[in-house]
């Protein structure tokens, strides 16, 4: 496949419909047509409408959508007031760039993250606090490292992640999930964070002790909303997850744990902590947290536009193969 891009055609887009009408996978479609799984994926996400995904409806929003993206760009008053407000949400320039092309209640020009992100430096020089809300990665990044012994415990009945089913990595099915915990500085509690890995949808507990029991059921509890599109849960190797059993009993799924160190086979939900970590910083105590504040941050990252579903939110990614599954 040559590695050049070029947009999608119409006559192309007729064929995804026709080959979805029977039933084949995103990967046999993307076959098909020659085109990237990604590709067929995010044409999917971004061009689907109310009744689902119609080659016609599909191809004329691409096509407005480029219109929107050559548009000039000027810093106008509206522009300026609309960049603030999502700034103040904890969007990223990409995110905001986007959004504008896309959002019907913005009738301001496409502004590029370039400009965005130059706005803000300009805004700092000026002595402006618009900086501060750009997610930055940590300084400090490093390895866990246990030396030659792993004094964490073994997990009773523990099942690899090499015996998971191997529809977990296509990223098509609705309900696998990766879980962990997040830790707050001098024993002040820990997160339960799970995500979601095809909508990304994160939903986030919090228990006072790292123990099996309170940390079991605090999955539990998250999760039984969501019973019906739970397939696959993969942890860490922490004993915190000891009650994997149960878990799996409660609510009829598979559980599974990642080899040791090899954190990228729970890639989206090490990069969902650190997405937590912009409300709640390393270091810092975890202030008395209420259901009010996890929701707070739970609706900012899921009303959040990501790059990775093509400038969609998880909700709407969510919501939108909860119908196809219906």
């Amino acid at each position: 496949m040559s590695k050049s891009y070029h947009q999608l055609t119409e006559e192309e887009r007729i064929e995804i419909y026709a080959l979805r009408k029977e039933g084949k996978s995103i990967s046999q479609i993307a076959m098909d047509l020659g085109r990237d799984r990604s590709t067929i994926q995010r044409e999917i996400n971004r061009n689907s409408g109310q009744r689902g995904y119609r080659p016609k409806q599909a191809h004329r929003k691409a096509k407005e959508r480029q219109v929107l993206k050559r548009r000039a760009i000027k810093m106008t008053e509206p522009t300026l007031a609309y960049i603030q407000g999502k700034l103040a949400l904890q969007w990223s320039p990409d995110q905001i760039s986007n959004a504008m092309g896309l959002d019907p209640e913005y009738t301001g020009q496409v502004v590029s993250h370039e400009s965005i992100y130059s706005y803000i430096w300009e805004d700092k020089r000026a002595g402006g606090t618009l900086y501060k809300q750009l997610r930055t990665a940590s300084k400090d990044k490093y390895r866990k490292r246990y030396g030659k012994h792993d004094y964490r415990g073994k997990i009773p009945n523990r099942k690899d992640i090499d015996e998971r089913p191997a529809i977990v990595d296509q990223k098509e099915r609705l309900g696998d999930w990766e879980a962990d915990l997040v830790v707050g500085s001098a024993g002040s509690g820990y997160l339960v964070t799970l995500a979601e890995r095809v909508s990304r949808i994160t939903l986030i507990g919090f228990v006072d002790q790292k123990t099996a029991p309170e940390v079991t059921a605090e999955i539990i509890r998250l999760l039984l909303p969501y019973k019906q599109h739970v397939h696959t849960i993969t942890f860490d190797n922490g004993r915190e997850f000891n009650g994997h059993q149960e878990i799996s009993r409660q609510l009829n799924c598979g559980c599974y744990f990642a080899k040791p160190y090899h954190s990228w086979e729970r890639g989206l939900n090490e990069n969902t902590n650190g997405l937590i970590r912009q409300y709640l910083p390393k270091k810092v105590p975890f202030p008395p947290i209420t259901g009010s504040t996890l929701g707070y941050i739970m609706g900012r990252l899921n009303t959040r536009p990501r790059k990775s579903l093509d400038y969609a939110t998880p909700t709407e990614i969510y919501s939108q193969l909860v119908r196809l599954v219906a």
